[in-house]
C-alpha cells in the first residue's frame, strides 16, 4: 500500500468498559458511579485486569487508539496516560461519565474535562480527541441525567425563538472550542491534534456543531437510520470542512442468542455488527471505533477470550482493512440529490427542540420527516428520522423483564425468547447528502434534485438555488420557504424545474422526483470517482452486500 492510500485509511478504535470490569487505572471508583444512562449503578461482572494486560489486548485486536471513559474525579487520569505512552497507544478522552454524575458546569447538565487533565494528556503526545457523548439527545432531553432542574447541554434556550435558540447553541459551541484553542496555544500545544468530537445518538444538529467548530461522529447501528444519519452527517462535515468519525454502537433494540452484557448491549447480531463495520468503513471517516470492549472481549482469571463480536472485529482489522484500501474520504462525499434543510434539532420528539421547552414546534420542523420517506421509497417513516418516535417497541425490554442484573452476562442470549430483528442497516436511498440553510453555491456540487425544507432559509442559498432551477436541475422547495416573487412552479427551456409546493409526498413532488431517485433495492453513495452500492444481504436487511467502483486494489 502506498503512503498516499495509508493516510486514506481510517484510524481504528475501542471503547473503553462500562459494565464488564472496573477501569483498569481508577479501579473501585469506577464500581461507585453510574457508568451507564441506565440511572443505575452497575458492579463489573468480570475481575479487573490490569492496565497493561487490558492494553495488550486491545492492541491484539488491532486497535490503535483507546476511547477513555474520564473519572468525574480525575482518578486514574495520569497512571492512564503512562500506560498509553508506555504502549504507544492514542487516547481520546470521553465525558460521559461526568455528564451521568457530574460535577456539571454551572447551568447545563454537561461535563468538560478540565484544562489541567487535557494539558496533561496533551504533553504525553498520545491525545487525539475530546469526544463529547451525545451532546444533541442531552440539549434536547436535558433531563435525562441531571435531575434538579432542566439544564441543557450547552446553556438554556427557554424564552427564545428557535432561530435565536439555535445561535444561542452555536455561540456557547464556540465558546468551548474556542476556549480548548486558545488553552492550548497557551501551553504551546496544537488545537488541531485534539479536537473536540461530537457523537450523535439521533441525526440533528451535525451542522450547528459543525459550524461552532466541532468535528462529527455519528453513531451507527443503536437506533439509527443508516442512510440518513450518514447522509446528515457527510453533508454537515463536507459543508463546514469537518472531520467525520464515526462509532458502531453496539447498544440497541435487539435481542438474540448472542453474548449478552445486559439488556439491549449488544442490541445488534454479530453479523450486523459485521456489515455496520464495514459500511461505516466505506464511507471514508477519519476515524471509526466500536462502543464498547465489553462486547467484544470476556475477561477471565485466566485473562481475556474473544467473544463472536471479537472475532468480527478482529477479522475486520485485519482482514477486510488490510485488503480493501481507500482511494478517498468523507469530504469528497459527491451527491446527486441534496437536501437542504435548516437545522431545527427535531427527530421526531416535536417538543423542545434545542431544549427550549416554552417553543411550540412549528410544522415546518417536521417537513424534513416527509422528504426522507420520499428518498428512501417509503422505507424510513414519515414522522421523525430514528427510532425513538411512536411506532416502534424495543424488544430488549422484554429481556430486561425477564433476567436480574445478577444473571448477566449470558454466553448465549436468554433462550426463552427468540432472536428478533427490529432493526436494520438498509434504506434504499440514492446518493444524498445533507446541507443546511446555509449552504452556498459552489459547496452544491452537481446534484440532479435539490430539495428544501425546514423552517428557514439564507438569502444567498435562495439565490444559489434560483440559478441551479434555471441551468438544469430540479429544484423542489416548501412552500413557505418560497419567496412572493418565487411562489409560482415553473419549467425552464433547460429542463430545470422549481416546484413549490406545501406537501412533499403530493403526486406532482413524486413524479418530479422519480427520475433521480433510484431503485427501491439499493442503497447508493459516491466519494469522487468511486461509488458504493449497498443491497440487503438478507432479507431483514439487517446485514449488508456492498459492491465498491473505484477503489484501488
Amino acid at each position: 500500500m502506498t503512503k498516499e492510500l495509508r493516510l486514506m485509511q481510517p484510524r481504528l478504535g475501542i471503547q473503553g468498559p462500562v459494565l464488564a470490569w472496573q477501569d483498569p487505572w481508577s479501579g473501585q471508583v469506577s464500581d461507585e458511579i453510574m457508568r451507564t444512562g441506565t440511572g443505575s449503578i452497575y458492579l463489573s461482572q468480570d475481575p479487573p485486569p490490569d492496565g497493561d494486560k487490558f492494553v495488550e489486548a486491545l492492541q491484539g485486536l488491532g486497535a490503535d487508539f483507546y476511547v477513555h471513559h474520564m473519572m468525574p474525579g480525575l482518578e486514574g487520569h495520569s497512571a492512564l496516560l503512562r500506560e498509553m505512552t508506555r504502549s504507544g497507544m492514542d487516547v481520546v478522552l470521553g465525558n460521559e461519565y461526568g455528564n451521568i454524575n457530574g460535577p456539571w458546569v454551572e447551568g447545563t447538565n454537561r461535563w468538560d474535562v478540565p484544562d489541567e487533565a487535557i494539558v496533561e494528556a496533551a504533553r504525553s503526545g498520545r491525545l487525539i480527541g475530546l469526544l463529547y457523548d451525545e451532546p444533541e439527545h442531552l440539549q434536547i432531553n436535558a433531563g435525562q441525567y441531571r435531575k434538579d432542574g432542566w439544564y441543557p447541554h450547552w446553556g438554556a434556550t427557554d424564552g427564545l425563538s428557535l432561530e435565536a435558540s439555535y445561535q444561542q447553541l452555536v455561540k456557547s459551541v464556540s465558546a468551548r472550542t474556542d476556549h480548548v484553542r486558545k488553552l492550548a496555544e497557551k501551553q504551546g500545544l496544537n488545537p488541531a491534534q485534539f479536537p473536540l468530537v461530537s457523537e450523535h445518538v439521533f441525526p440533528v444538529m451535525f451542522h450547528a456543531k459543525a459550524r461552532a467548530g466541532m468535528d462529527l461522529c455519528p453513531k451507527v447501528m443503536k437506533e439509527s437510520f443508516q442512510a440518513l444519519q450518514l447522509g446528515t452527517a457527510l453533508g454537515a462535515a463536507k459543508q463546514y470542512g469537518r472531520s467525520m468519525w464515526i462509532c458502531a454502537d453496539l447498544w440497541g433494540p435487539d435481542i438474540g442468542s448472542w453474548f449478552t452484557r445486559t439488556s439491549g448491549f449488544p442490541g445488534h447480531s454479530p453479523e450486523e455488527f459485521a456489515s455496520a463495520l464495514r459500511m461505516g468503513y466505506l464511507m471514508g471517516p477519519t476515524h471509526l471505533f466500536a462502543e464498547n470492549v465489553d462486547v467484544l472481549l470476556h475477561h477471565q482469571v485466566g485473562g481475556f477470550q474473544k467473544t463472536a463480536y471479537g472475532d468480527v472485529w478482529e477479522q475486520f482489522v485485519k482482514d477486510f482493512v488490510p485488503n480493501h484500501p481507500l482511494s478517498w474520504r468523507h469530504h469528497e462525499a459527491s451527491p446527486d440529490i441534496v437536501l437542504i434543510h435548516s437545522d431545527d434539532s427535531n427527530y421526531g420528539q416535536n417538543a423542545r427542540l434545542y431544549g427550549n421547552r416554552e417553543l411550540e414546534p412549528a410544522e415546518s420542523t417536521r417537513s424534513v420527516f416527509a422528504v426522507w420517506h420520499l428518498l428512501s421509497h417509503g422505507s424510513i417513516p414519515a414522522h421523525g428520522s430514528c427510532m425513538h418516535i411512536p411506532g416502534y417497541a424495543f424488544p430488549r425490554h422484554e429481556l430486561k423483564q425477564r433476567v436480574t442484573p445478577e444473571q448477566y452476562p449470558l454466553l448465549s442470549g436468554c433462550a426463552e425468547l427468540p432472536q428478533t430483528s427490529m432493526h436494520n442497516l438498509f434504506d434504499p436511498v440514492n446518493n444524498a447528502v445533507v446541507f443546511d440553510e446555509h449552504v452556498r453555491d459552489e459547496q452544491l456540487g452537481n446534484p440532479n434534485l435539490i430539495i428544501v425544507a425546514g423552517s428557514r432559509l439564507s438569502a444567498w442559498t435562495l439565490a444559489a438555488l434560483t440559478r441551479r432551477a434555471e441551468e438544469g436541475a430540479v429544484v423542489i422547495i416548501a412552500a413557505w420557504l418560497a419567496p412572493a416573487d418565487r411562489k409560482q412552479s415553473r419549467r425552464y427551456a433547460g429542463g430545470g424545474v422549481w416546484l413549490v409546493t406545501d406537501d412533499f409526498l403530493s403526486d406532482d413532488v413524486r413524479e418530479a422526483a422519480a427520475p433521480y431517485l433510484g431503485t427501491g433495492d439499493c442503497w447508493r453513495q459516491r466519494f469522487g470517482e468511486a461509488e458504493i452500492r449497498f443491497y440487503q444481504g438478507d432479507p431483514t436487511g439487517c446485514t449488508l452486500h456492498a459492491e465498491v467502483s473505484g477503489m484501488l486494489k
